[in-house]
């Protein structure tokens, strides 16, 4: 582990020599990407820093126990020595963790994506109930969160609503919520008091810079309308939705929610540029078997990963079996028990590859 430590100082100032080379600061796409590299490095230099520091006083204390010479530091160093092995240990632990593989796109904000799907206005209720979810542990974590575009339901529910989420650490967190979510309750409607089942969809995107993905505006057919609410109510008289379709791979965005035209293209190619982005991620990753290992489940967005029961108040993640009675409390925004514990089983699984391999 000392030589560990010693390399990732050594890496990270070598990023350092490299961050303040001009050539290299010419390069956009190349300088973002070595100042993630250094974020992520940092952490991990400074846990490093502090073992090799612990393990240096070790080392000296050892030693004079060895000589066996002046009492007094004799009795400090037996003292002080039980204290720095268990500092020791837990720098270790850390330092570990700290070196895991990292997500690519650790350091990028996100677009959430929740789409309702089997169970009709039920389904579209839920929808409403998971951005809402959202909504509010965005707001205790401080995360600033904006709506893209929504499209409501005529009960009151959501069909889709996209928005983006931006803030410290929101997709290393926020990952997690990819897959089906199923609801099972009593519908208000229903009066025999029997339980549906419905669903909705959540996809998280990491949110990609023009540097990143390059669009080419030949590629794009741009229409424009006018916007409408559930109903057909016009939200205004002026065509100011856009819906862009990008012809080489199909893609459609849509976005209505801004009354100026020019920034709902905006929040359109936004919106286009992170699905590209996940696009080629996935392609990558498909080539990338051992790396995959490592994840948590495969990140198939029609995979259920998680079912929430209302009349046991129960919320279960099928990924890691974990299963909540606090339904309220999670439905409120505190998703914080779930989060942690999927972070901590992909760390686990992480650290297995790396011991396996």
């Amino acid at each position: 582990m000392l030589d560990k430590a010693q390399k990732v100082l050594e890496n990270l100032r070598e990023l350092e020599g490299q961050i303040s080379d001009p050539a290299i600061m010419s390069d956009q796409a190349r300088y973002r990407d070595l100042l993630r590299q250094h974020k992520s490095l940092k952490s991990a230099a400074d846990l490093a820093q502090r073992y090799l520091r612990v393990s240096r006083d070790i080392s000296e204390y050892e030693q004079i126990l060895q000589d066996g010479g002046d009492k007094e530091l004799k009795q400090l160093a037996e003292e002080e020595l039980p204290h720095l092995r268990e500092d020791s240990e837990r720098l270790e632990r850390n330092l570990i963790v700290a070196l895991l593989p990292k997500d690519l796109d650790a350091d990028r904000n996100v677009i959430v994506e929740v789409r309702a799907g089997t169970g009709g206005e039920e389904a579209a209720l839920f929808a409403a109930v998971l951005y809402r979810m959202y909504s509010r542990y965005c707001e205790n974590r401080g995360w600033k969160l904006e709506v893209m575009n929504t499209s409501e339901a005529s009960a009151g529910g959501l069909k889709e609503i996209i928005f983006s989420v931006a803030g410290e650490n929101v997709y290393p967190r926020l990952k997690f919520e990819s897959g089906v979510h199923r609801v099972q309750r009593v519908p208000a409607t229903e009066a025999s008091g029997r339980i549906h089942t419905s669903a909705a969809s959540v996809a998280v995107l990491a949110e990609a810079e023009e540097v990143d993905i390059q669009i080419n505006p030949a590629d794009l057919k741009i229409d424009v309308y006018r916007a409408s609410g559930a109903g057909g109510q016009h939200v205004n008289t002026t065509d100011s939705a856009v819906r862009i379709t990008h012809l080489p791979s199909g893609m459609v965005v849509t976005c209505q929610d801004e009354r100026s035209q020019h920034k709902n293209k905006a929040k359109a190619l936004k919106v286009l540029r992170a699905r590209l982005y996940q696009q080629r991620r996935e392609a990558e990753d498909a080539k990338l078997a051992a790396e995959r290992r490592a994840m948590v489940g495969s990140g198939d967005r029609s995979a259920k990963i998680r079912t929430y029961n209302f009349p046991q108040s129960r919320v279960t993640d099928h990924r890691i079996g974990l299963t909540l009675y606090r339904l309220n409390e999670i439905i409120e925004g505190d998703l914080n028990e779930l989060i942690e514990a999927l972070i901590s089983d992909e760390q686990a699984k992480k650290l297995e590859a790396i011991t396996a391999a």
